[in-house]
């Protein structure tokens, strides 16, 4: 079968353009093309739930809203995410900003309390108020709790949060729950350990456990669609091991498989270790998540409506 040209044309779609790149259907297109049919069919299929995992700068790299929205419409049912993306979203529910730029000496930036990720730049100040409202939330709930699952203290920060634009807020409204096998390893982490210094309170990721083990159960179906690697990758495809392994999954990446690292695993590789199903629906996009996710999100969403 002969490749079919792209054919780009004004005012195309986004969806057309998903279809071009679906009939052309080789190396990136085709893979793009894949994982949009793909979360399309799970976005309307009731009996699949979608978790979402988040590795990298998503936050801070612009899909904060991208994020909530799926959150908010009732796309996403789970999010497994590292601890950096929800301390950066809340960095933004306290009014600081994440700032384009161009690179400096990072000597220099460091002098300013300017941090960098990428030309991604976060001001000192910023995480200052940072720290101080998160101390006021950690009170809140030691109020109640002495001894809580991260799950459930993501969720009782999102009850407290006022700010709409919020992935932790939006999550707690919509009883989506959030998960963060590596909290200790962020801003929320380190000042949850200064907090804990002088008050009785306890955070258990083993907790976590039997919450998500009975969501897994429970799904009939379960789609996975993970930004980046690392460790909310693996909890993402460790806790289906429950059931078989995931049904399908999409992954995006610019890791590679070569070093053996799990974030650049081709997702097939998961069956070895029946953390996928035999015969799952599978598809790795090679990129920068950041541009694929949005233009995956908006063909799938123009397919479905």
């Amino acid at each position: 079968m002969k490749v079919k040209h792209l054919n780009i044309t004004e005012n195309m779609t986004i969806s057309e353009f998903i279809t071009q790149l679906d009939e052309s259907g080789v190396l990136g297109a085709g893979r793009i093309a894949h994982a949009t049919n793909l979360l399309a069919d799970s976005m309307k299929d009731p009996e699949t739930k979608i978790f979402l995992s988040l590795a990298g700068p998503m936050v801070p790299g612009g899909l904060r809203k991208v994020v909530r929205d799926l959150v908010k419409n009732g796309y996403v049912d789970l999010i497994i995410s590292s601890g950096a993306n929800l301390t950066h979203d809340l960095v933004e529910s306290f009014g600081g900003r994440h700032y384009a730029g161009l690179h400096e000496d990072d000597e220099s930036l460091q002098d300013s309390g300017i941090g960098r990720i990428g030309n991604i730049y976060t001001k000192s100040e910023d995480f200052e108020v940072f720290e101080e409202e998160i101390h006021k939330i950690f009170a809140k709930i030691n109020e109640k709790y002495n001894s809580i699952s991260i799950q459930k203290f993501l969720y009782e920060i999102g009850l407290l949060i006022e700010d709409d634009e919020s992935i932790i807020k939006t999550a707690a409204s919509n009883n989506v729950p959030i998960f963060a096998p590596g909290l200790i390893d962020c801003m929320i982490g380190l000042q949850l350990w200064i907090y804990c210094q002088d008050h009785d309170f306890t955070i258990s990721a083993v907790e976590d456990m039997a919450y998500l083990s009975d969501f897994v159960y429970n799904s009939k179906n379960v789609t996975a669609c993970m930004l980046g690697g690392g460790l909310p990758k693996h909890y993402t495809l460790a806790s289906n091991i429950l059931t078989g392994g995931i049904d399908a999954g999409i992954q995006i990446t610019l890791d590679r498989s070569e070093g053996g690292s799990l974030s650049g695993a081709p997702l097939e590789e998961a069956k070895s270790w029946a953390k996928a199903k035999k015969g799952s629906n599978l598809v790795t996009v090679v990129g920068d998540a950041t541009v694929l996710f949005p233009l995956i999100v908006a063909g799938a969403l123009d397919k479905i409506k």
